[in-house]
């Protein structure tokens, strides 16, 4: 562990897991109360296409990537999906219209994805002879996440007399964080690719 500690790359990897247990989980844990208060929706609407939705979509976009991911590099592709995450989020938090806000909650489901297996997936090829520790530091930053954006959420809601809409676009920093990670991991990689081959 102190081998790890003292390595950038890994706190890299530490932050950018910390984004996605906070991207997927603010979303999921608030979208239903999100639909029924800020959204006008009834409950069993909200809980069906909150929560529900943005599960299905979740499990979707695993399945396709189970089935394709193969093809795609998974940095690159884990880019695009923090930014259709973050398109998701002030698609929720912005919208007027409660079926586009709902829309933007389900893609952000659809987004998450691969966050979460993808960075330990990304850690492997990047992070040497991390083994179990490597592992287990990097659930605990999920945790941490998992933890942390619903928090954020409720913080930015309480500040804003229970505006909910207000704690979701709050939460489009955990996105935003993970886009910036991976562009730092991919200008790295292609920094450390350059030096090798001179």
């Amino acid at each position: 562990m102190t081998q790890l500690f003292r390595e950038r790359v890994f706190w890299l990897f530490f932050l950018l897991m910390i984004a996605a247990g906070a991207s997927e989980s603010s979303m999921a844990q608030w979208t239903s109360a999100f639909a029924e208060a800020s959204l006008g929706v009834s409950k069993t609407v909200g809980d069906l296409f909150g929560p529900c939705g943005f599960a299905f979509c979740m499990g979707l976009g695993r399945l396709w990537y189970g089935k394709r991911g193969g093809k795609v590099e998974l940095s690159r592709y884990m880019t695009w999906s923090g930014v259709l995450c973050l398109i998701g989020y002030l698609t929720a938090a912005l919208s007027p219209l409660p079926w586009l806000a709902l829309a933007g909650c389900m893609l952000s489901g659809l987004a998450v994805a691969i966050m979460w297996p993808g960075t330990i997936s990304l850690s492997v090829g990047h992070v040497r002879g991390g083994g179990t520790a490597l592992f287990a530091l990097l659930a605990l930053a999920g945790d941490v996440g998992g933890t942390l954006g619903p928090s954020f959420v409720g913080l930015f809601t309480r500040a804003q007399e229970n505006g909910i809409a207000t704690g979701i676009l709050s939460a489009s920093f955990f996105p935003l964080l993970l886009i910036v990670c991976l562009l730092m991991l991919i200008r790295s990689h292609k920094k450390r690719n350059n030096t090798k081959q001179l």
